[in-house]
């Protein structure tokens, strides 16, 4: 599998130096409902298509981006974990998130070609490949361009992991939280992900 160069080396290390230590990567508001987390202003983004709509995500918890590569399957497993991979000695689960957000072609699939990648993170210390169709950008976000995620009822939609939505050059990009998501119970990988 090949890495890419889309992350370039000197934008991860600049990114997981700035400011010294590592900041906690999220604020928190109490509402009556719930607590509704928000992207933190001024720091750096991965941006990635998934379907028709752009993500982004703290660059701290990338590690790499990879071309993407069929994973082992395992049995019973929901269908987006795709697998685990091989990862330099490191057996790495495989999560489509294309398929967990319902963001797949008219067909009703998740098509792999080309431009389809796994972006490896390193979440509460293990390390964790996330399906994506495209990886588009690196890039800046400042508190002027995020504005809260939209808060809705969680029975009709999840916006737990929206840290925020962000206006960039005439576009929306939905800034998640990473972190949070891969850890839940619900996606099933709590037990390997627990805090170290």
């Amino acid at each position: 599998m090949d890495t890419l160069q889309a992350n370039a080396p000197q934008t991860l290390t600049g990114a997981s130096t700035q400011g010294g230590a590592q900041t906690s990567s999220l604020a928190l508001r109490n509402t009556p409902s719930r607590q509704v987390r928000h992207a933190p202003p001024g720091r750096e983004y991965l941006t990635f298509r998934l379907g028709s709509e752009e993500y982004g995500i703290d660059i701290l918890k990338v590690q790499e981006i990879r071309s993407y590569e069929p994973p082992t399957k395992i049995a019973n497993a929901p269908s987006y974990l795709k697998g685990v991979v091989n990862l330099r000695g490191v057996i790495v689960p495989i999560v489509d998130l294309r398929i967990k957000f319902n963001c797949l072609n008219a067909n009703g699939e998740a098509e792999i070609n080309s431009f389809t990648v796994v972006i490896v993170l390193n979440v509460r210390g293990r390390v964790v490949g996330a399906v994506v169709d495209s990886v588009s950008d690196v890039m800046q976000l400042t508190e002027q361009m995020i504005q809260p995620a939209p808060e809705m009822s969680n029975s009709i939609v999840d916006t737990t992991y929206i840290t925020g939505i962000a206006n960039v050059s005439d576009r929306l990009l939905i800034l998640m939280d990473i972190e949070s998501l891969m850890g839940s119970a619900e996606m099933g990988l709590i037990n390997s992900l627990s805090a170290t």
